[in-house]
């Protein structure tokens, strides 16, 4: 008997590794990204903070410990900072299908400070509305998650340099997401954006 638990488990695992993969670039350029003087410093920052998060969650994933005995050892615990911020990356990474999906109705933006924003309640079903906001929630509450942590890894940010933490999440939110998907502007307008 196939234990359901297991291959969902294992399914979130692969999903992690495609979103690390997708989401990192795989080592490679940011394509499409404008970084300036001071914003090179902080992406850089925000991007490594992100490869040492990334990498941290492929160990958890991956490595086990047996004694010499044959018997499975429970594993280290991490820095609760450090393990708050992969849980984050896990979840994050389990509902990235649903949030896709609602992006590509039209239903949910990328905003301006670095989180999703609902922008056509009206395109969802009453029925479905809790579990649409519920999942906003969540993932809002995740990326904050990361860039608090983002801000605790990097000893020349101070809360203070918050609001530039969500900028450059947001621009890099911006970059990433898909052609149609709804992205809003520094300036604060929603738009559509564009294959190139």
């Amino acid at each position: 008997m196939v234990d359901m638990r297991h291959c969902r488990y294992r399914w979130v695992l692969l999903s992690i590794a495609a979103w690390l993969a997708l989401h990192t670039g795989c080592g490679g350029p940011l394509v499409g990204v404008t970084v300036v003087d001071e914003r090179t410093a902080l992406e850089n920052q925000v991007l490594g903070s992100y490869q040492e998060l990334t990498q941290e969650v492929l160990l958890v994933a991956s490595v086990r410990y047996i004694d010499p005995e044959g018997k499975l050892v429970a594993q280290p615990a991490l820095p609760p900072g450090k393990e708050a911020a992969i849980r984050a990356m896990q979840r994050s990474a389990f509902n990235k299908d649903d949030i896709d999906q609602l992006k590509a109705q039209g239903i949910l933006g990328e905003n301006n400070e670095g989180g999703i924003t609902i922008v056509a309640l009206e395109k969802i079903l009453s029925e479905r509305q809790a579990f649409v906001k519920n999942l906003v929630e969540e993932e809002n509450a995740d990326r904050e998650v990361l860039m608090q942590r983002v801000l605790a890894t990097n000893e020349r940010l101070t809360q203070q340099d918050m609001p530039k933490v969500r900028q450059t999440f947001a621009a890099l939110n911006r970059d990433r997401a898909r052609p149609g998907d709804l992205v809003q502007l520094e300036s604060g307008q929603w738009t559509t954006k564009s294959k190139s």
